[in-house]
């Protein structure tokens, strides 16, 4: 990419963009800030006043650890592997680290004809700039000696003509000699047209380093190919170096390479782009063993890049390890963060980065205050986490765009929140769509039950994708064992819903005063779908569920709930729970119970904070005494826990620190 300045040298350059690096919003901000001003001191009517950085690195918000990181990267030339989720970034760093590279000569590449051996043809590098020059040379200097050879042609066939119609009298052996001298001359010029050079990768128009994209770059995209030629004798073949196509690593040299999803690449494709890395130079040759190409090899040709790799959590998994260890050995790892901590300061860089997706776009309304704050709003909801927000851009940078379209539909001047709030209704993703489709069918087959009261069955809470939630049922039944007594778990259990079924296990049968030894436990997960049950955020329900079953205890079906369970009883934290409230809402649900460590987390659409009432506990005893219905046995049970349990209820919770993270 280019700079619209005038480039200072390398080194003063590095530092002045190390120095600006996250550099502070452009515009008027209050001398006092309150905590409510959800604009960060922003003093503005709409993002029209707040002004763009021009480089793109300065327009990176949040992900500090990772810019820096680059940053070093950029300045010494080193390989960089960014992990995290898909939208936080990462090629984005990655065009900013091309940006950020030293300036450094670069280089125009050639392929010529190898009169020795047509099949390896020659390679030299000049600098930018040059390699159209020397084509334009060649151009001009086959053009002058076909001029010469057309001339002299004609020459000929006239000389032919003339004595065959004039002395000897037979024009028709002279048309055939004209014919048969005009193949023999054009036969010969193709030699002539042989000798231009073919400009293999063209630096000329190009002012800072290139970046490549390869990201799902099959092999002859990622490393170069030679095309078929199917006509490969009898004068009529295409030159062997007028067939080199480049690869994504040749035209990155001096640049940067960026490939996302790097264990989608195969094996094959990821030991050659290590062999690129380590040598700095990658001959050409056909990728089809079937093609006329694989005949064909260069000279090896400049891969001197940066290789930038990303992916999720999983690429690590089917990377080549040799890569990987040749970028840790040369370069830098790096996690990239979900949610970032909510300041004034993040909250004016979010201001900006509206401002930025609609001057990207080009055709959107510019957003007024209140939609500015309401979408800062959002990105507080979707952090999922108190005093945060997330940094999930791409996913919030398209409720930016829906919310655009509405207003450009309306014809209106500004973005408002009325828009925004629609965009959020019909931005919804698919996997809220079949969330809130699933809640209504439910409803039609009286398949969610919201009142009374049912023994062993309680209204547990499940999260869908990322950003929906769905209520899930928990049946459970003791019967008579005809064998040893054993707990059966229905409803495709993934490997830690089943752990969290045996931890549940152990609790009942540590507090039970019934022998369950010859009584079989089931547990049915109602209407779990092909997807299953992953996650153990549902073993307070299933706990609730047994505990009823066992004790003929009914349950009220007006309260539904959500947490992690330790084999102590213990309350733990779990995610999704804003997601997960406000599908109990939906669904009719009064009250719902989650973990007192979650109980920062939440973040409900105002419309839902008068339709539910949220307990939060620390201990299945607390559970128990919320969701159990008739007052002798629940307050049993809750006895019984308490012994087993040292007295979880009289604890004092808020000191401890020691809390897992949310699973």
């Amino acid at each position: 990419m280019s700079n619209d300045t005038e480039a200072p040298p390398p080194e003063q350059e590095t530092e002045q963009e190390i120095d600006s690096l996250g550099s502070d919003v452009d515009a008027e901000v209050a001398d006092e800030i309150s905590e409510d001003n959800l604009l960060g001191g922003l003093e503005i009517e709409s993002t029209e006043e707040v002004e763009i950085p021009d480089r793109l690195v300065d327009q990176v918000i949040g992900q500090d650890h990772a810019r820096d990181v680059v940053m070093k990267a950029a300045k010494q030339r080193r390989h960089v592997m960014m992990i995290g989720t898909p939208g936080t970034g990462k090629s984005m760093l990655a065009k900013a680290m091309s940006q950020l590279l030293p300036k450094e000569d670069l280089q125009d590449v050639l392929v010529y004809h190898n009169p020795d051996d047509g099949n390896e043809p020659k390679v030299r590098t000049v600098p930018a700039g040059k390699g159209d020059q020397i084509i334009d040379a060649h151009k001009e200097e086959a053009r002058k000696r076909n001029q010469m050879r057309s001339f002299l042609m004609w020459v000929i066939i006239a000389i032919v003509v003339g004595y065959a119609l004039l002395i000897a009298g037979r024009p028709l052996l002279g048309i055939l000699a004209a014919g048969v001298i005009y193949l023999a001359f054009r036969y010969g010029s193709r030699g002539t047209d042989a000798m231009i050079p073919n400009l293999l990768v063209n630096n000329s128009d190009v002012t800072s380093a290139p970046f490549e994209d390869a990201t799902g770059a099959h092999a002859g995209a990622l490393l170069g190919d030679v095309r078929h030629d199917p006509f490969q004798s009898g004068g009529m073949e295409t030159p062997s170096h007028d067939r080199v196509e480049p690869g994504a690593i040749h035209k990155a040299n001096k640049g940067v390479l960026f490939v996302d999803e790097i264990n989608t690449l195969d094996i094959r494709s990821q030991q050659k782009l290590m062999t690129a890395i380590q040598e700095g130079e990658f001959s050409i040759t056909g990728q089809s063993e079937r093609s006329s190409g694989a005949m064909v090899q260069t000279e090896p040709v400049p891969t001197d890049f940066v290789m930038v790799a990303a992916g999720n959590l999983d690429a690590m998994e089917n990377m080549h390890p040799a890569l990987r260890s040749r970028i840790k050995g040369y370069g830098y790892e790096v996690y990239m963060d979900d949610t970032i901590d909510d300041t004034p300061e993040m909250r004016r860089k979010y201001a900006r980065f509206i401002a930025q997706e609609v001057e990207k776009d080009g055709r959107l309304p510019h957003f007024n205050e209140q939609a500015v704050e309401e979408v800062i709003l959002e990105a507080q909801r979707r952090a999922g986490r108190k005093d945060h927000l997330t940094l999930k851009l791409r996913d919030l940078g398209g409720l930016v765009r829906v919310a655009g379209d509405i207003a450009r539909a309306e014809d209106a001047e500004y973005t408002t929140r009325d828009h925004v709030l629609q965009a959020k209704r019909r931005s919804r993703s698919i996997e809220q769509q079949i969330a809130d489709d699933f809640i209504e069918r439910r409803k039609d087959y009286e398949l969610t039950v919201s009142d009374g009261d049912v023994v062993g069955r309680v209204n547990g809470l499940a999260v869908m994708g990322e950003d929906s939630g769905i209520m899930l049922p928990v049946m459970a039944e003791v019967t008579p064992s005809q064998g040893p007594g054993q707990v059966i778990a229905t409803g495709q259990l993934k490997e830690m819903a089943e752990e969290s079924v045996k931890n549940v296990s152990a609790i009942i049968k540590k507090f039970s005063d019934e022998d369950i030894s010859e009584k079989d436990v089931h547990i049915q997960f109602v209407q779990a779908g092909q997807q299953g049950v992953d996650g153990d955020s549902a073993s307070i329900t299933v706990a609730t569920a047994v505990i009823s079953a066992l004790e003929d205890a009914p349950v009220e079906q007006d309260v539904a709930m959500t947490g992690s369970l330790s084999v102590r009883g213990d309350v733990l934290p779990v995610g999704g729970v804003t997601h997960k409230i406000e599908a109990a809402a939906k669904a009719g649900i009064k009250t719902v119970i989650i973990p007192k460590a979650n109980e920062q987390d939440v973040m409900i659409e105002e419309e839902y904070e008068e339709m539910v009432e949220i307990i939060p506990v620390s201990h299945i005893s607390e559970v128990l005494e919320v969701a159990l219905s008739g007052e002798p046995e629940k307050d049993g049970l809750i006895d019984r826990l308490k012994n087993i349990t040292g007295s979880a209820l009289e604890r004092e919770i808020g000191g401890n620190t020691g809390r897992p993270s949310p699973q």
